[in-house]
């Protein structure tokens, strides 16, 4: 479960709060969110984006940022209606958004960034807890100075002057600077399919589930419906697996995928095409 987080998003659930300076005034009331305990320990509160819901979110004070799932994003109206879907997009990610209003109880938040993807790891809690439509992160309650009362399990909020920056930037930048005696690693290009395996399906390979027209994977004759053997080398037996071994191959070389199709294995030269 932590493998195919950290993979996906650098999402830890993790239990640290983060606490800013209360602004000098004397008229500045605290908010106070009830929030659920579950059996896993996360907290949970309902949540409203651009005035739909009410969701239910785990409220995360490890995660860096927001996350809404595909569902919400609709709902919500989140994601432009001309936004091109991307060429490689695990777990059903579609990138990061703002979103005009993220309201918590009755502390509300303008214009907050939000990645938008099905992670697995809420999913499967979702699964066995009930419906839970993404985390609520740093990007928001870093803006209040926030105090959790376990026994109780109320969360009292008081704004600050602090607002956060954009975490996920900072985080690239941070990833992809030089430093003394390591090499840099370039991002990962754009391949033009997605996949998706059941949680059932103990076969080896993943399922491609969709190839997007003009796309590397598209120019190379991969097919909705073949199931993905091997990347570049790596073996491909988890939505996991598939994505580090993505990661690894530069934009503008070949990589080999091999396939399974109608019972017949094939191997397809994929050129990798740069990213953003």
């Amino acid at each position: 479960m932590r493998h195919f987080l950290q993979l996906a998003v650098i999402l830890p659930l993790v239990s640290s709060v983060a606490v800013a300076d209360a602004p000098n005034k004397d008229d500045v009331k605290p908010i106070t969110v009830p929030f659920e305990l579950l059996k896993t320990q996360h907290m949970v509160v309902n949540i409203k984006v651009n005035g739909k819901g009410p969701y239910r979110v785990i409220f995360d004070t490890g995660a860096p940022i927001n996350l809404l799932n595909n569902k919400v994003a609709k709902e919500a109206d989140i994601i432009p209606k001309k936004h091109p879907r991307p060429w490689f997009a695990p777990f059903g990610s579609m990138g990061q958004f703002k979103i005009k209003s993220l309201q918590v109880g009755d502390v509300r938040a303008e214009n907050m960034d939000a990645m938008v993807m099905d992670h697995p790891t809420v999913g499967l809690i979702s699964k066995f807890m009930g419906p839970i439509e993404g985390i609520v992160g740093f990007s928001f309650f870093g803006q209040y100075r926030t105090t959790i009362d376990y026994q109780k399990k109320v969360m009292t909020f008081v704004p600050t002057s602090y607002r956060p920056p954009d975490m996920m930037d900072n985080m690239m930048k941070m990833l992809m600077a030089p430093a003394a005696g390591n090499k840099v690693v370039a991002p990962a290009g754009q391949w033009g399919f997605r996949i998706h395996k059941n949680a059932d399906d103990t076969m080896p390979g993943v399922n491609v589930k969709e190839v997007m027209t003009a796309s590397p994977a598209a120019n190379a004759g991969l097919q909705a419906g073949d199931r993905l053997l091997t990347l570049a080398g790596r073996w491909t037996d988890t939505v996991g697996d598939c994505y580090l071994a993505a990661s690894q191959i530069q934009p503008g070389t070949e990589a080999v995928l091999r396939v399974l199709r109608d019972g017949k294995t094939l191997s397809l030269k994929v050129r990798v095409a740069s990213g953003i």
